[in-house]
């Protein structure tokens, strides 16, 4: 096997995910499609000489589908190649020249599995439409609709001999069928869920079927000449005629996760998994930071309920079965969490203020050789001063609308390739924040700050200034400035007292401050006390009292 340096200039054309693989036999050649629309064309043997900076393993590329390629089909002798894609039409290459042959159009739905004859003269697909096509590609026409799925059908495997055709996909089914009579056909087994791949034994007597689950389990083929269709038919169709109920082996993969909270510092993700266990995560890290067993999980999220508000920055999916972080499409969103370094846990320093989503988007490109990554002194800046994250991290840019521009490993960035691909896909303010070190915008909170009615004069209830602070500023610092700018000029009453000069009284001991009547605690940010408190979209108002002149 190559080592695994060599393997790596491998993904260095593609710019999204390969979906899926097609190996000419005899001549030793691997083509590679997936949803960056293209389709690459491999030599195996020059891949064991690669180095990092050699990726003329490329032999040639075939460009013209318009949408993300599923699925791929080439005869051993690398003479016929065929794409099924998005488009709902199978695309036919002839791989030695890069030319296209033909397009065949007649599935209503994505084109998600392909199988070919060893002479390139046949091809069978099978469509999230739910059926499976025969088409003659010397005729360019189908041949047969084989109707024997009730559902998408996802995966599919031929005989050596191209005979039967085995499929599977949505309803869960493995299937074999006759190709010159599709009425001859057997439910193999049914499985636990939806079918994603098949792949023959050795021997070709069972299959391993891979799920929309993470186990994989291996079922045994019936004869061939058992299909028949007096027993097996259309009008008998049913899961009762199943041919195996057991699988012959099993191999059990991790859990899913399938539920998640993300908790209230907008860092901390809770999470449970498909045998009920609960975890936390840690986004800033990009990592599982603890395992908590079964443990009720509603108990879990309550017990870890904080009264903070931090903006949303990021988005969670499980499509994979795992987190997937969303970070906001622009500045505004991604960069609008600004929080305490300390309370975050981060530094013990009092007053320094950290922004989750630039310290993120630095950890992620801290590999990466810009030449702007330098600070205002002059010297070279790599990632955030707190923490670094994984380097098998997978990081994704995409444009606002979805469509994926380029997938990488965070420790990939280091590549000249990956680099020059950077350049050319990351946004300028990514740039700005996470390798010129630049900070970002902080985010301003008009309110208003009045003396409580407990202490106004009549003055005081036509008097309402309005004032702009940082939104993470605590209410202390409120205080404060109620203690310097207004007791200090004058008492709540208008009576033009001074504060004595021998005080050492702190600003929260002298003033409170209340919002809708409730007395706020002096470490609650502005933010979470307009979220939690305020609770209202009219103007944003704080009331003080003076407890001490």
């Amino acid at each position: 096997m190559p080592q695994k340096d060599s393997v790596c200039p491998l993904y260095e054309p593609t710019k999204d995910y390969v979906r899926t693989l097609a190996y000419a036999k005899d001549k030793e050649q691997v083509a590679s499609a997936g949803l960056d629309r293209a389709i690459f064309l491999w030599d195996v043997n020059t891949l064991t000489a690669l180095t990092a900076s050699n990726n003329t393993v490329t032999t040639s590329s075939l460009v013209g589908n318009k949408e993300s390629i599923y699925s791929l089909a080439m005869n051993p002798a690398g003479s016929v190649l065929v794409s099924g894609s998005t488009e709902k039409v199978l695309r036919v290459w002839d791989p030695r020249n890069c030319s296209r042959l033909m397009k065949l159009k007649g599935h209503s739905d994505n084109v998600k599995a392909l199988v070919i004859s060893q002479d390139g003269s046949q091809c069978v697909s099978g469509s999230s439409d739910g059926t499976i096509k025969l088409w003659s590609l010397s005729q360019q026409r189908c041949v047969s609709t084989i109707r024997v799925h009730s559902e998408a059908v996802w995966a599919l495997l031929a005989t050596e001999n191209f005979t039967h055709i085995i499929s599977g996909g949505r309803d869960k089914l493995v299937i074999i069928t006759e190709l010159r009579n599709p009425d001859n056909f057997m439910i193999v087994c049914e499985e636990t869920a939806p079918i994603l791949r098949l792949c023959f034994t050795a021997d070709q007597q069972g299959v391993w079927v891979s799920t929309s689950k993470s186990d994989i389990r291996c079922w045994k083929l019936p004869p061939r000449n058992s299909l028949s269709s007096d027993t097996y038919n259309q009008n008998n169709y049913n899961t009762n005629n199943v041919y195996q109920t057991q699988p012959t082996c099993h191999i059990p993969g991790g859990p899913a996760i399938k539920h998640y909270t993300v908790l209230n510092d907008k860092r901390h993700i809770l999470t449970k998994d498909t045998v009920k266990n609960v975890a936390l995560y840690d986004v800033l890290k990009a990592c599982k930071v603890e395992d908590l067993g079964e443990v009720d999980y509603e108990e879990e999220v309550k017990k870890r309920f904080k009264m903070v508000f931090v903006p949303n920055w990021f988005n969670v999916d499980l499509k994979t079965g795992m987190l997937t972080i969303h970070l906001g499409q622009d500045e505004t969103d991604c960069l609008s969490a600004w929080v305490s370094a300390k309370e975050a846990g981060l530094t013990t320093e009092n007053d320094q203020k950290v922004n989750f989503g630039a310290l993120l988007l630095q950890a992620l490109l801290e590999h990466w050789n810009h030449p702007n990554r330098v600070n205002e002194a002059g010297m070279k800046v790599i990632g955030n001063n707190f923490f670094s994250v994984p380097v098998h991290t997978p990081l994704i840019f995409s444009e606002v609308g979805g469509r994926t521009l380029y997938r990488l490993q965070v420790g990939d960035a280091s590549g000249e390739n990956e680099g020059n691909l950077l350049v050319e896909t990351v946004p300028s303010w990514v740039v700005e924040v996470a390798i010129e070190m630049s900070a970002p915008n902080l985010n301003k909170l008009p309110f208003y700050l009045l003396p409580h009615s407990s202490c106004q004069s009549k003055q005081d209830r036509q008097k309402k200034d309005r004032l702009v602070a940082n939104d993470f500023i605590q209410c202390r610092k409120v205080a404060e400035h109620v203690v310097e700018k207004i007791v200090g000029g004058g008492d709540a009453n208008g009576a033009g007292a001074k504060p004595a000069e021998d005080t050492t009284d702190s600003p929260e001991e002298r003033v409170e401050l209340l919002c809708c009547d409730q007395v706020l605690d002096p470490n609650m940010d502005l933010r979470t006390v307009r979220h939690f408190i305020w609770k209202s979209n009219v103007e944003f108002t704080l009331h003080y009292r003076v407890l001490k002149l």
